[in-house]
């Protein structure tokens, strides 16, 4: 595609850049990414990759803006309390970037409605912004079954890890995790602190991750899991295999079909 005047000095920056060029870019704006949950996570991975000029932005939440939550969901404000995620975040990106197309998703993700969403608008990239086990093993699930690249991510405290698949170029979520968690393995939600910075240092990350997979450039985190200390400020990468005993990925997968999990949130 052809870029507009206003557009060639709106992603001057990143133009001039050998790894994205004007036909980097054209790509960006002609690419599609699903951001699954519109909270500490999913915030500032929505507003980097629209200010990046990614033309299709899609938003999964049901929930509505509460007052605790601004102190890291920064695509919301104080006068979007009550109000929608999905909503609250589709006005801030629209505010942002007029290029980007986003689409709203105001239901909370299940076995029955997960690949319909995905498939919506074909997504080339999913982003897991969610903060919980069942969500996350569903959604690595759906996208091992429909062969989608995705960034899962979580973060508690002074701590987040990050992890990226892509079909056939390494393990995924469950490779690593196996299976959900016992319900006591789950903090309850009053335990589940989070420094406010923290979900906004990984969920760039995740943006990072889904613009490098969309260009081509760069060495993803396939087969690593980074795990960030803010307390040490440290960043280290764990090497992590595919299993071949894998369920969903594994030499003989024995899930083929979607299921849901105990809501552990």
């Amino acid at each position: 595609m052809n870029l507009t005047k206003q557009q060639q000095e709106r992603y001057a920056r990143q133009i001039i850049l050998k790894e994205v060029g004007v036909g980097g870019q054209s790509k960006l704006l002609s690419s599609k990414v699903l951001i699954i949950g519109a909270g500490g996570l999913g915030s500032p991975a929505a507003m980097y990759l629209a200010a990046a000029g990614i033309g299709t932005i899609g938003l999964v939440d049901p929930d509505v803006v509460e007052l605790s939550n601004l102190q890291r969901q920064i695509i919301h404000s104080n006068n979007d309390l009550g109000r929608l995620k999905v909503i609250s975040g589709k006005e801030t990106i629209e505010r942002l970037n007029s290029d980007v197309e986003v689409v709203t998703y105001e239901e909370w993700i299940n076995s029955a409605n997960i690949s319909d969403i995905i498939k919506d608008q074909e997504y080339d990239f999913v982003i897991d912004a969610t903060d919980n086990f069942s969500a996350k093993f569903l959604i690595n699930d759906a996208c091992v079954l429909l062969q989608k690249p995705f960034s899962h991510a979580g973060v508690m405290r002074l701590n987040g890890q990050t992890m990226t698949y892509v079909p056939g170029k390494g393990p995924c979520y469950r490779c690593v995790f196996l299976n959900p968690p016992p319900d006591i393995a789950s903090p309850d939600p009053e335990e589940k602190g989070v420094l406010g910075v923290i979900p906004g240092i990984i969920g760039s990350i995740q943006a990072t991750e889904a613009i490098k997979y969309l260009l081509g450039i760069g060495e993803l985190l396939t087969g690593k899991l980074l795990v960030f200390d803010a307390a040490d400020m440290e960043f280290r990468k764990v090497e992590i295999a595919a299993r071949t005993t894998c369920k969903v990925c594994g030499d003989r997968p024995i899930l083929k079909n979607l299921v849901d999990y105990a809501p552990y949130v």
